[in-house]
């Protein structure tokens, strides 16, 4: 017996537009993607060559990984910087925009200029904009911006640590505070999506929910806590995979394995810091979906 769209569950109908929404990128991952994705493993298992005749690829086992791993100078430190620097920012990441997303919808005078410049460092460091040459007006303008905001920070730093030590805070915590000073220029960057995906989420909660706290006699903090924050909760789980994997793509390790692959033509190496680098990054981003996902709230 034929099923028909009005007669299916509710659950089965969220399952179907689920998989319609997810086919562009299964179709997309398996005629574009899944192919190089499998080359890129034989190749970080062979040795290649290029002549006359063509490319050999040779196969050689994990000679390219123990190589990675032991033999070359630099790749060990690298994915170490690489991989701290992503826990360390990522979190920072999610708090400050979730932060900014909160304050950029109150309404305000000047309010759509604001959602601009906050939006305004990911178009900056967008494709076309990264491609122009390190002489160019951007390139100098961040160069400045860091520079000028490098001795700012580090005073702040000094001052923020010395304040929060009086105080009996915990080294460990100053410390973390302490760095996401030095950090901010860079969060600050890389923070443009994720205001915009926390600030929908804000705006799609339900007026009602709000005015109902506010005739109970809840403060703005007990409204942040109780309705704003389990609300977009879901969207927490979002941008933390989104930060981890626009980290993964961004940083010396993904330069270290392009200079690898195009620049010392050692393609068999360079496919595998790859994939010991994906290995890390996957590491992480599963641990960290299933330490939050079970502290998401879903209304259903």
């Amino acid at each position: 017996m034929r099923i028909g769209w009005r007669t299916r569950s509710y659950a089965q109908q969220k399952a179907m537009w689920g998989f319609l929404f997810v086919l562009p990128w299964l179709l997309g991952f398996i005629f574009f993607f899944l192919l190089p994705f499998l080359t890129s493993f034989r190749y970080s298992l062979s040795t290649i060559e290029a002549n006359s005749k063509g490319i050999i690829v040779t196969y050689a086992g994990f000679a390219n990984y123990v190589n990675a791993l032991t033999v070359h100078t630099s790749f060990n430190r690298i994915l170490t910087e690489s991989i701290v620097n992503m826990v360390v920012n990522v979190p920072l990441i999610i708090i400050f925009s979730l932060f900014l997303a909160v304050l950029l919808n109150q309404k305000f005078l000047g309010r759509s200029i604001a959602r601009s410049i906050f939006f305004l460092p990911v178009i900056l460091s967008s494709g076309v904009i990264m491609t122009l040459e390190s002489s160019s007006l951007v390139q100098a303008v961040n160069d400045q911006a860091a520079g000028s905001g490098g001795l700012m920070n580090s005073f702040g730093a000094y001052e923020l640590a010395r304040l929060m030590m009086r105080s009996g805070v915990n080294e460990t915590i100053v410390l973390y505070l302490t760095e996401a000073v030095g950090r901010i220029y860079e969060i600050v960057s890389q923070s443009g999506v994720q205001i915009l995906i926390f600030l929908a989420g804000i705006q799609s909660i339900s007026p009602q929910l709000y005015e109902a706290s506010k005739m109970e006699g809840a403060t703005g903090y007990e409204a942040f806590w109780k309705i704003t924050f389990p609300m977009v909760s879901p969207l927490i789980l979002v941008n933390l995979v989104y930060t981890i994997i626009d980290s993964f793509a961004r940083n010396n390790m993904t330069d270290l394995i392009r200079e690898t692959g195009f620049t010392t033509f050692n393609f068999g190496l360079s496919s595998a810091m790859a994939w010991i680098y994906f290995a890390s990054i996957l590491l992480i981003l599963l641990l960290s979906v299933y330490i939050v996902s079970k502290r998401v709230f879903y209304q259903e």
